[in-house]
């Protein structure tokens, strides 16, 4: 009987000992404020994804890691958030790779124009490819997980942009580095603008068309001030969600699982999915508004614009040469990728 009691004294005791071990784990894990950085308008899809991820991040992690989500470029101007990130100006930041060009060469293949045909299952290719290359080229962040839009296209103030010859002339804001080197080959003038700075460059006569993606076309105003818009699946734009190493190298492993599991595969489509159906959605509605012209061109003219972007490929190429990479396999493992998500444009 004593010798019993005496075991299961131990074993109550082991267990206390346990529990108040774990118990004082949890009481020196530390508490951090995320602050989530983007510079689209709050009223953007973007906005909800990104505070859907913070609320399932904290929920992940016992409520340890809280956070709020910083829009409309309050933390720092859109060109500056991947070095946001670095410098620890912001925790998590959503950025285009494509703001500056020549400095991520590898994820620049996925703003090539006429080769994706759709961000849900696009972005979910993109991320799975990169996830790969996202260290080498993105060395001075945590990549947490990568996307794109649904496909975009030219949206006029001045005339209709029917063949490749008609981009000569034209001032051009150009959605990331690829479509700059695009407008540029055509014989037109880039003008450079973050997303929010868009409709006054137009409106002032500083650009006369822009590239842009659909639905954003009414939630930056740029409708007021263009008629035209090009429809066909020109170009899309990648982006990405990167960390601040120091502040995840600061978390306990519990905390640090936390982050990983919403920077996964699951969670670029997750963020991707409602922005898609937002954008897509705005083809029908700039058609429904007055004085707007949207046109579709032909089989022959859509050849021409395929031919004329053949000179970015190798451009591309060279980059990644340049970079240390093998282009050609590279670009063969996104197009195998993009099949699987079937979003490789035909």
């Amino acid at each position: 009987m004593t010798i019993r009691k005496t075991g299961y004294a131990c074993a109550v005791a082991l267990a206390a000992a346990v529990l108040g071990s774990a118990s004082l784990a949890g009481a020196q894990e530390k508490t951090f404020e995320l602050k989530l950085a983007h510079w689209v308008p709050p009223s953007h899809p973007l906005q909800k994804a990104l505070e859907e991820w913070g609320a399932a991040v904290e929920k992940a992690s016992g409520g340890t890691l809280h956070y709020k989500v910083y829009p409309s470029q309050q933390l720092g101007k859109a060109f500056d958030h991947y070095d946001m990130a670095r410098d620890g100006i912001a925790d998590l930041t959503y950025i285009n790779p494509g703001y500056q060009p020549g400095r991520f060469p590898i994820i620049g293949a996925g703003e090539l124009p006429f080769l994706i045909a759709n961000a849900k299952g696009g972005s979910q290719a993109i991320d799975a490819w990169y996830r790969k290359y996202a260290a080498r080229e993105m060395k001075d962040v945590k990549f947490c997980l990568a996307f794109v839009h649904d496909p975009g296209s030219f949206h006029s103030r001045t005339k209709k942009i029917m063949v490749p010859g008609d981009i000569k002339g034209m001032k051009i804001r150009p959605a990331h580095a690829t479509m700059a080197a695009f407008v540029t080959s055509l014989g037109g003038t880039n003008v450079q603008a973050s997303a929010p700075e868009v409709r006054d460059v137009i409106e002032k006569g500083v650009a006369d068309a822009v590239t842009f993606p659909w639905g954003s076309v009414p939630l930056f105003g740029i409708d007021k001030v263009t008629k035209y818009h090009m429809e066909v699946p020109l170009y899309v734009t990648t982006f990405a969600f990167v960390i601040n190493k120091d502040k995840y190298n600061q978390m306990s492993a519990r905390q640090k699982k936390a982050i990983d599991d919403h920077c996964n595969n699951e969670w670029a489509g997750k963020v991707a999915g409602p922005w898609a159906d937002f954008e897509h959605a705005g083809i029908a509605k700039i058609k429904a508004e007055a004085g707007h012209e949207v046109y579709p061109i032909s089989g022959a003219q859509l050849a021409e614009w395929k031919k004329a972007a053949e000179p970015l490929h190798k451009t591309w190429a060279n980059n990644v040469k340049k970079a240390g990479g093998n282009p050609d396999a590279i670009m063969k493992e996104l197009h195998d990728t993009l099949v699987k998500y079937k979003s490789l444009a035909q």
